[in-house]
């Protein structure tokens, strides 16, 4: 099996951010408050419509990638909210989709869980998207008993009020038990309020996870994620939805990360788009990356990149167990 490799020396960013053990948070035992509140916030809907955007501006981190492109969001990803009264887990999820492959069916069925455990369900659409889209996973929400809080984003993109009216009153009759929230996550436009109402909603509870957590997933998830953003933002058709990255070393020292990574991709032809004349396109990608990864954990990074061919990996669920969407 063929492989091309790509490495990028890291300059100092001189980035003020947490470390490590900061942002991914410790499991502790912290004295909690009489009346404090915790709970799961789950927020779903189609793909595109801003669900990823809306819950970095809630965490107030940047937990999940985005890009303009529909699917960017494969897994659940958690981001938690701690303060001495309250502990919100919100969970951001792929956007629901009639599947094609076992990956996509991997996806829905991340997007469906979030319907069983919530405390409080988000769900997202935009100004732009026809309602009736998956109307059989509307439908689902729709019977939940658990409140749900309709946030219709991207309002921005509005012409007058009229045109808001319309699309408050066509949802109402679709979800009529559902708070609505028209919001702007892009421009942070009401999310303050969308926030108030989501604490308000919350269980009296002990924390799930410690106080100082951010989220649940492991370091290398986040590397990950941050490669794939990039080969999402730099490549278009198929070959952005064919890849998919593991890391295969993270080694952290005290002023720097060696980390190596596979990106692998179905057929050959994708692997030479991916590489590109002379590697120019891989190192273009090993670049971008590793200045986020800089700044996400806020130390030198070196970087190697590989890629590899696996045929038809989005079928096989060896290879979907292997990349961690099937258990």
């Amino acid at each position: 099996m063929n492989e091309n490799k790509n490495v990028n020396s890291a300059e100092e960013t001189g980035a003020e951010i947490k470390s490590i053990d900061e942002i991914l948070g410790g499991m502790t035992s912290p004295n909690v408050k009489e009346g404090h509140k915790a709970g799961f916030v789950n927020i779903v809907g189609n793909p595109n419509v801003g669900k990823s955007t809306l819950m970095n501006d809630l965490v107030g981190e940047r937990v999940s990638i985005i890009t303009s492109k529909a699917q960017t969001t494969r897994h659940r990803i958690m981001g938690i909210v701690n303060t001495p009264a309250y502990q919100i887990v919100f969970s951001d999820t792929p956007g629901v989709l009639k599947p094609k492959y076992k990956l996509q069916e991997s996806m829905l069925e991340f997007s469906e869980g979030a319907l069983t455990d919530a405390d409080v369900l988000l769900y997202v659409t935009d100004v732009v998207e026809d309602p009736t889209k998956n109307a059989d996973f509307l439908a689902r929400v729709a019977k939940e008993d658990v409140p749900v809080l309709l946030v219709i984003n991207k309002i921005d993109l509005l012409k007058g009020q009229d045109d808001l009216i319309a699309i408050v009153d066509r949802w109402k009759a679709l979800l009529p038990k559902a708070e609505i929230f028209p919001t702007s996550a892009l421009e942070r436009f009401n999310t303050s309020n969308l926030m108030k109402r989501i604490v308000e909603l919350l269980p009296v509870s002990a924390p799930y996870f410690g106080k100082d957590a951010l989220t649940d997933k492991p370091a290398r998830f986040f590397v990950t994620e941050i490669i794939r953003e990039k080969i999402l933002l730099n490549y278009d058709k198929e070959v952005p939805y064919s890849t998919e990255v593991i890391v295969e070393k993270f080694e952290e020292k005290p002023g720097s990360i060696h980390i190596m990574a596979v990106v692998y991709v179905e057929r050959d032809s994708q692997k030479g788009i991916l590489i590109g004349k002379g590697g120019s396109m891989l190192k273009r990608v090993g670049m971008e990356s590793r200045k986020d990864i800089e700044t996400f954990f806020g130390k030198r990074v070196f970087l190697e990149l590989f890629v590899k061919v696996e045929p038809n990996w989005r079928n096989r669920e060896n290879k979907l167990k292997a990349f961690g969407y099937v258990e």
